[in-house]
């Protein structure tokens, strides 16, 4: 990306944006707990954590979370940034989220449907891209200049004192039955989506389908068994009449 960058005029935060490790612990803190880094510095173009921010309190700062063992970046602060339409977001919160990057497919999809213009992963319509990154791919490979693109943004935006130290796992979205939960679009196996399609947009790009509903907690065959045999107590035996 880096020499297709220097022709486009690639601005130094995106490009170290999608390029850059979060959640890696800060060699400056490592004896700190809670040093993650998780917050992207606009002005100096690199990762920080929590505990390095105060330094940085006059710089933009972006919050970076994570989201099925990824990074993403809420949807209402990148479009500050940059044009995300067409790139599929993800619900979280109530809160849309868009991928930094194309997450690993343990397996190329073969078949028709709506897939990733950069890297073939499927979506719903209408979306063209699964990530940030892909989409600046797809916009540099096309040789079309990226300042079309990009947004000039209010710092006062991304300031140190609306920040929020926060970061959303994905542990509490997996449900009973192992299955990453997918409130608005499609992470792993197409079939087992299939039929679901998006709804219509209104306004912006960026919208997605409604929220699966979870499955209720419950036992499954062996849970039940464990309960019965739990609950049976020992007795006379039973014998049937003699005839």
């Amino acid at each position: 990306m880096a020499a297709a960058a220097a022709a486009t005029g690639l601005p130094g935060w995106l490009g170290r944006l999608v390029e850059e490790s979060f959640f890696v612990g800060c060699g400056t803190h490592e004896s700190r707990k809670k040093n993650e880094k998780n917050i992207f510095c606009l002005d100096c173009c690199t990762s920080i954590c929590t505990h390095c921010a105060p330094a940085h309190s006059s710089h933009p700062l972006l919050q970076v979370r994570r989201y099925v063992y990824n990074d993403v970046v809420r949807l209402d602060d990148l479009e500050k940034l940059i044009d995300c339409s067409y790139v599929q977001p993800y619900t979280i919160n109530s809160a849309k989220v868009v991928f930094l990057k194309p997450r690993p497919q343990s397996r190329p999809f073969k078949g028709s449907g709506n897939i990733c213009l950069t890297c073939d992963r499927i979506l719903q319509e209408p979306f063209h891209f699964c990530s940030l990154s892909c989409k600046v791919d797809h916009v540099l490979l096309q040789g079309e200049d990226l300042s079309s693109i990009l947004f000039r943004f209010n710092e006062s935006d991304f300031a140190f004192s609306t920040f929020e130290n926060l970061r959303m796992d994905s542990s509490d979205l997996i449900d009973d039955d192992g299955q990453v939960t997918t409130p608005s679009s499609i992470l792993e196996d197409p079939v087992q989506y299939h039929g679901c399609s998006a709804s219509s947009n209104s306004g912006k790009q960026g919208g997605g389908s409604e929220a699966p509903k979870k499955k209720k907690k419950g036992g499954g065959f062996f849970p039940q068994i464990v309960l019965s045999l739990s609950n049976r107590r020992k007795g006379a035996p039973h014998r049937s009449p003699l005839s």
